[in-house]
Protein backbone atom coordinates (compact mmCIF):
# COMPACT_ATOMS: atom_id res chain seq x y z
CA UNK A 1 0.00 0.00 0.00
CA UNK A 2 0.82 3.69 -0.31
CA UNK A 3 -0.65 6.54 1.61
CA UNK A 4 -2.61 9.05 -0.28
CA UNK A 5 -0.02 11.78 -0.78
CA UNK A 6 2.43 9.82 -2.68
CA UNK A 7 -0.06 8.62 -4.87
CA UNK A 8 -1.54 12.17 -5.57
CA UNK A 9 2.55 13.24 -5.76
CA UNK A 10 3.32 10.71 -8.36
CA UNK A 11 0.45 11.44 -10.53
CA UNK A 12 0.73 14.64 -10.64
CA UNK A 13 4.11 14.63 -11.25
CA UNK A 14 3.58 12.24 -14.83
CA UNK A 15 0.39 14.66 -15.56
CA UNK A 16 2.72 17.42 -14.83
CA UNK A 17 5.48 16.09 -17.49
CA UNK A 18 3.31 14.97 -19.99
CA UNK A 19 1.12 18.46 -20.16
CA UNK A 20 4.96 20.31 -20.36
CA UNK A 21 6.23 17.56 -22.97
CA UNK A 22 2.83 16.53 -25.29
CA UNK A 23 0.34 19.39 -25.00
CA UNK A 24 0.63 22.66 -26.41
CA UNK A 25 1.19 26.06 -24.12
CA UNK A 26 -1.99 27.28 -22.93
CA UNK A 27 -2.34 30.96 -24.13
CA UNK A 28 -6.20 31.97 -22.97
CA UNK A 29 -7.26 35.56 -22.42
CA UNK A 30 -8.45 37.03 -18.66
CA UNK A 31 -6.60 36.57 -15.28
CA UNK A 32 -5.36 32.79 -14.71
CA UNK A 33 -7.70 30.09 -13.93
CA UNK A 34 -7.46 29.54 -9.98
CA UNK A 35 -6.02 25.83 -10.79
CA UNK A 36 -3.44 24.49 -13.52
CA UNK A 37 -4.45 22.41 -16.02
CA UNK A 38 -2.08 19.45 -14.56
CA UNK A 39 -3.78 20.18 -11.17
CA UNK A 40 -7.32 19.05 -12.87
CA UNK A 41 -6.06 16.66 -14.68
CA UNK A 42 -5.01 15.27 -11.68
CA UNK A 43 -7.75 16.23 -9.18
CA UNK A 44 -9.90 14.93 -11.75
CA UNK A 45 -8.65 11.33 -12.11
CA UNK A 46 -8.18 10.94 -8.55
CA UNK A 47 -11.51 12.21 -7.46
CA UNK A 48 -13.02 9.04 -9.33
CA UNK A 49 -12.41 6.25 -6.41
CA UNK A 50 -15.10 4.76 -5.00
CA UNK A 51 -14.25 6.34 -1.81
CA UNK A 52 -15.85 9.23 -2.60
CA UNK A 53 -19.72 8.20 -2.98
CA UNK A 54 -19.76 11.25 -5.40
CA UNK A 55 -18.62 14.34 -7.04
CA UNK A 56 -19.55 16.53 -4.07
CA UNK A 57 -18.45 13.89 -1.69
CA UNK A 58 -14.87 14.56 -3.04
CA UNK A 59 -15.04 18.00 -3.37
CA UNK A 60 -16.28 18.05 0.61
CA UNK A 61 -13.04 15.74 1.32
CA UNK A 62 -10.86 17.82 -1.13
CA UNK A 63 -11.81 21.07 1.04
CA UNK A 64 -10.68 19.03 4.32
CA UNK A 65 -7.59 17.46 3.18
CA UNK A 66 -6.25 18.66 0.16
CA UNK A 67 -6.33 22.04 0.77
CA UNK A 68 -2.49 22.33 1.58
CA UNK A 69 -1.47 20.64 -1.46
CA UNK A 70 -3.97 22.81 -4.03
CA UNK A 71 -4.15 26.08 -1.86
CA UNK A 72 -6.09 27.92 -4.95
CA UNK A 73 -8.92 25.20 -5.05
CA UNK A 74 -11.74 26.97 -6.33
CA UNK A 75 -15.52 26.47 -5.62
CA UNK A 76 -17.07 22.69 -6.48
CA UNK A 77 -19.12 24.58 -9.71
CA UNK A 78 -15.77 26.01 -11.15
CA UNK A 79 -13.72 22.94 -10.40
CA UNK A 80 -16.44 21.42 -12.58
CA UNK A 81 -16.60 23.90 -15.33
CA UNK A 82 -12.23 23.74 -15.62
CA UNK A 83 -12.85 19.60 -15.37
CA UNK A 84 -15.11 19.90 -18.48
CA UNK A 85 -12.70 22.34 -20.28
CA UNK A 86 -9.90 20.11 -19.71
CA UNK A 87 -11.45 16.78 -21.28
CA UNK A 88 -9.10 16.54 -24.31
CA UNK A 89 -6.30 16.85 -21.76
CA UNK A 90 -7.39 13.79 -20.05
CA UNK A 91 -7.99 11.94 -22.80
CA UNK A 92 -4.55 12.69 -24.20
CA UNK A 93 -3.11 11.55 -20.98
CA UNK A 94 -5.36 8.29 -20.74
CA UNK A 95 -3.70 7.86 -24.62
CA UNK A 96 -0.33 8.67 -23.06
CA UNK A 97 -0.49 6.02 -20.42
CA UNK A 98 -0.84 3.00 -23.36
CA UNK A 99 2.11 4.09 -24.83
CA UNK A 100 3.76 4.10 -21.98
CA UNK A 101 2.70 0.46 -20.50
CA UNK A 102 3.58 -0.75 -24.40
CA UNK A 103 -0.72 -2.07 -24.20
CA UNK A 104 -0.94 -2.48 -27.79
CA UNK A 105 1.75 -4.92 -28.18
CA UNK A 106 -0.54 -7.83 -27.53
CA UNK A 107 -1.33 -11.07 -30.09
CA UNK A 108 -4.97 -9.77 -29.39
CA UNK A 109 -7.51 -7.58 -27.84
CA UNK A 110 -11.01 -7.97 -26.78
CA UNK A 111 -13.70 -6.26 -27.40
CA UNK A 112 -17.05 -5.77 -25.18
CA UNK A 113 -20.29 -3.51 -24.08
CA UNK A 114 -21.53 -3.00 -20.77
CA UNK A 115 -25.15 -0.80 -19.86
CA UNK A 116 -24.02 2.41 -18.07
CA UNK A 117 -27.12 3.91 -16.34
CA UNK A 118 -27.61 7.43 -15.76
CA UNK A 119 -31.07 7.62 -14.69
CA UNK A 120 -33.88 5.14 -13.04
CA UNK A 121 -35.73 4.19 -16.41
CA UNK A 122 -39.15 4.21 -14.55
CA UNK A 123 -39.04 7.97 -13.97
CA UNK A 124 -40.83 10.42 -15.75
CA UNK A 125 -39.79 13.39 -17.74
CA UNK A 126 -36.80 13.63 -19.97
CA UNK A 127 -34.08 14.07 -17.66
CA UNK A 128 -30.43 16.22 -18.25
CA UNK A 129 -29.71 14.05 -21.14
CA UNK A 130 -32.17 14.18 -23.57
CA UNK A 131 -31.54 13.21 -27.55
CA UNK A 132 -28.17 11.86 -26.15
CA UNK A 133 -29.67 8.80 -23.91
CA UNK A 134 -32.89 6.40 -24.11
CA UNK A 135 -33.99 3.28 -22.39
CA UNK A 136 -31.69 -0.01 -23.57
CA UNK A 137 -32.12 -3.73 -22.14
CA UNK A 138 -29.18 -5.63 -20.32
CA UNK A 139 -28.48 -8.67 -19.14
CA UNK A 140 -27.08 -7.00 -15.76
CA UNK A 141 -29.48 -4.39 -15.04
CA UNK A 142 -32.72 -5.32 -17.31
CA UNK A 143 -34.15 -2.09 -18.75
CA UNK A 144 -32.38 0.52 -17.95
CA UNK A 145 -31.78 4.44 -19.17
CA UNK A 146 -28.12 5.72 -20.23
CA UNK A 147 -25.43 5.03 -22.36
CA UNK A 148 -23.73 1.10 -23.56
CA UNK A 149 -19.90 1.93 -23.27
CA UNK A 150 -17.52 -0.33 -25.44
CA UNK A 151 -14.20 -0.67 -24.51
CA UNK A 152 -11.02 -2.36 -26.01
CA UNK A 153 -8.47 -4.09 -23.47
CA UNK A 154 -5.15 -6.21 -24.18
CA UNK A 155 -5.02 -8.98 -22.42
CA UNK A 156 -3.22 -7.76 -19.38
CA UNK A 157 -6.18 -5.70 -18.87
CA UNK A 158 -5.34 -2.08 -20.39
CA UNK A 159 -7.85 -0.19 -21.91
CA UNK A 160 -6.88 0.66 -25.27
CA UNK A 161 -9.85 2.54 -26.37
CA UNK A 162 -13.45 3.40 -25.50
CA UNK A 163 -16.61 4.74 -26.81
CA UNK A 164 -19.95 4.93 -26.29
CA UNK A 165 -23.89 5.71 -27.60
CA UNK A 166 -26.98 5.44 -26.38
CA UNK A 167 -28.17 2.44 -24.21
CA UNK A 168 -30.38 1.14 -27.26
CA UNK A 169 -27.36 0.83 -29.27
CA UNK A 170 -26.55 -2.44 -30.71
CA UNK A 171 -23.31 -4.24 -30.47
CA UNK A 172 -22.54 -4.67 -34.03
CA UNK A 173 -23.38 -1.00 -35.19
CA UNK A 174 -21.18 0.55 -32.27
CA UNK A 175 -18.48 -1.98 -33.00
CA UNK A 176 -18.20 -1.45 -36.72
CA UNK A 177 -17.89 2.73 -35.36
CA UNK A 178 -15.57 2.07 -33.33
CA UNK A 179 -12.97 0.43 -35.62
CA UNK A 180 -13.59 2.33 -38.41
CA UNK A 181 -12.71 5.20 -36.35
CA UNK A 182 -9.75 3.82 -35.47
CA UNK A 183 -8.79 2.70 -38.72
CA UNK A 184 -9.57 6.67 -39.50
CA UNK A 185 -9.03 9.04 -36.80
CA UNK A 186 -11.15 12.10 -35.66
CA UNK A 187 -9.47 14.38 -33.99
CA UNK A 188 -12.62 14.73 -31.70
CA UNK A 189 -13.08 11.21 -30.53
CA UNK A 190 -9.31 10.06 -30.24
CA UNK A 191 -10.33 8.22 -27.09
CA UNK A 192 -11.10 5.29 -29.34
CA UNK A 193 -7.16 4.51 -29.67
CA UNK A 194 -5.48 3.07 -32.57
CA UNK A 195 -6.04 -0.06 -34.49
CA UNK A 196 -5.01 -3.53 -32.63
CA UNK A 197 -1.96 -5.38 -33.84
CA UNK A 198 -4.12 -8.45 -34.00
CA UNK A 199 -7.59 -9.73 -34.14
CA UNK A 200 -10.47 -9.22 -31.66
CA UNK A 201 -11.86 -11.54 -29.63
CA UNK A 202 -15.99 -10.76 -28.97
CA UNK A 203 -18.88 -12.38 -27.29
CA UNK A 204 -21.69 -13.56 -29.90
CA UNK A 205 -23.36 -10.30 -29.60
CA UNK A 206 -21.09 -9.22 -31.99
CA UNK A 207 -21.95 -12.68 -34.34
CA UNK A 208 -22.04 -11.70 -38.08
CA UNK A 209 -19.56 -8.99 -37.97
CA UNK A 210 -17.09 -11.20 -39.91
CA UNK A 211 -19.74 -12.47 -42.48
CA UNK A 212 -22.34 -10.18 -43.18
CA UNK A 213 -20.88 -7.16 -41.72
CA UNK A 214 -17.20 -7.17 -43.50
CA UNK A 215 -17.87 -4.70 -45.94
CA UNK A 216 -18.36 -2.13 -43.10
CA UNK A 217 -15.52 -3.10 -41.34
CA UNK A 218 -11.83 -1.73 -42.08
CA UNK A 219 -9.34 -3.98 -44.41
CA UNK A 220 -7.29 -6.13 -42.41
CA UNK A 221 -9.68 -6.35 -39.33
CA UNK A 222 -10.53 -9.54 -37.76
CA UNK A 223 -13.63 -10.80 -35.70
CA UNK A 224 -13.18 -14.07 -33.37
CA UNK A 225 -16.46 -15.29 -31.82
CA UNK A 226 -17.90 -18.92 -30.75
CA UNK A 227 -20.52 -19.77 -33.25
CA UNK A 228 -24.13 -20.48 -32.33
CA UNK A 229 -24.44 -23.36 -31.02
CA UNK A 230 -26.79 -24.70 -33.80
CA UNK A 231 -24.02 -23.78 -36.22
CA UNK A 232 -23.64 -26.09 -39.20
CA UNK A 233 -19.80 -25.42 -37.64
CA UNK A 234 -20.33 -25.55 -33.58
CA UNK A 235 -16.87 -25.09 -32.33
CA UNK A 236 -15.73 -28.03 -29.59
CA UNK A 237 -16.63 -27.64 -25.92
CA UNK A 238 -12.90 -27.27 -25.21
CA UNK A 239 -12.47 -23.85 -27.48
CA UNK A 240 -15.36 -22.51 -26.29
CA UNK A 241 -14.32 -22.63 -22.82
CA UNK A 242 -11.01 -21.73 -24.39
CA UNK A 243 -12.42 -18.41 -25.73
CA UNK A 244 -14.10 -17.46 -22.50
CA UNK A 245 -11.28 -17.91 -20.56
CA UNK A 246 -9.55 -15.16 -22.32
CA UNK A 247 -12.18 -12.99 -22.35
CA UNK A 248 -12.72 -13.24 -19.01
CA UNK A 249 -10.12 -10.44 -18.15
CA UNK A 250 -13.02 -7.89 -19.79
CA UNK A 251 -15.68 -9.12 -16.92
CA UNK A 252 -12.89 -8.08 -14.31
CA UNK A 253 -11.76 -4.43 -16.27
CA UNK A 254 -16.10 -3.35 -16.25
CA UNK A 255 -16.24 -4.70 -12.46
CA UNK A 256 -13.47 -1.87 -11.69
CA UNK A 257 -14.78 0.87 -13.37
CA UNK A 258 -18.65 0.27 -12.59
CA UNK A 259 -17.77 -0.25 -9.08
CA UNK A 260 -14.52 0.80 -8.18
CA UNK A 261 -14.33 4.06 -10.13
CA UNK A 262 -18.19 4.34 -9.05
CA UNK A 263 -19.49 4.17 -13.11
CA UNK A 264 -22.18 2.20 -12.17
CA UNK A 265 -23.05 5.45 -10.12
CA UNK A 266 -23.08 8.61 -12.30
CA UNK A 267 -25.83 11.10 -12.87
CA UNK A 268 -24.71 13.41 -15.12
CA UNK A 269 -26.60 16.76 -15.90
CA UNK A 270 -24.05 17.41 -19.02
CA UNK A 271 -22.57 15.28 -21.91
CA UNK A 272 -18.96 17.17 -21.86
CA UNK A 273 -19.13 16.46 -18.11
CA UNK A 274 -19.98 12.67 -18.65
CA UNK A 275 -17.38 12.80 -21.06
CA UNK A 276 -14.83 14.14 -18.54
CA UNK A 277 -15.66 11.95 -15.98
CA UNK A 278 -15.76 8.62 -18.07
CA UNK A 279 -12.36 9.20 -19.31
CA UNK A 280 -10.73 9.98 -15.87
CA UNK A 281 -12.25 6.47 -14.77
CA UNK A 282 -10.35 5.10 -17.52
CA UNK A 283 -7.36 6.92 -16.99
CA UNK A 284 -7.32 6.22 -13.57
CA UNK A 285 -7.70 2.53 -14.40
CA UNK A 286 -4.65 2.62 -16.76
CA UNK A 287 -2.54 4.58 -14.23
CA UNK A 288 -2.67 2.04 -11.46
CA UNK A 289 -2.18 -0.78 -13.49
CA UNK A 290 1.52 1.41 -14.55
CA UNK A 291 2.13 2.17 -10.55
CA UNK A 292 1.57 -1.32 -9.68
CA UNK A 293 4.17 -2.50 -12.25
CA UNK A 294 6.33 0.15 -11.00
CA UNK A 295 6.48 -1.18 -7.28
CA UNK A 296 6.08 -4.75 -8.42
CA UNK A 297 2.66 -5.80 -7.85
CA UNK A 298 -0.14 -7.56 -9.69
CA UNK A 299 -1.35 -5.07 -12.18
CA UNK A 300 -5.21 -5.24 -11.26
CA UNK A 301 -4.61 -5.25 -7.22
CA UNK A 302 -6.28 -1.95 -6.85
CA UNK A 303 -7.92 -2.80 -3.62
CA UNK A 304 -5.06 -2.58 -2.18
CA UNK A 305 -3.03 -0.16 -3.51
CA UNK A 306 -4.00 3.01 -1.55
CA UNK A 307 -3.85 3.48 2.31
CA UNK A 308 -7.18 5.15 3.11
Amino acid sequence: MIDIDTFLTILYVMVDDFCKSHLPVERRPGPPASLSRSEVVTLGIFSQWSRFRSQRDFYRYAERHLRSAFPTLPNRSQFNRLLRQYREAIVAFFLYLIQELRARYCAYEVLDTSAVPVRDAKRRGSGWLAGYVDIGLSKRLGWYEGFRLLVAINPQGVITGFGFGPASTKDQPLAETFLNLRAHPDPRLLSVGAPALGPYVTDKGFEGMDDHGQWLLPAGVSIIHAPRRNSRRPWPKKLRRWLAGIRQIIETVYDKLLNMFRLCCERPHALDGFWASLAAKIALHNFCIWLNEQYGQPRLAFANLIDW
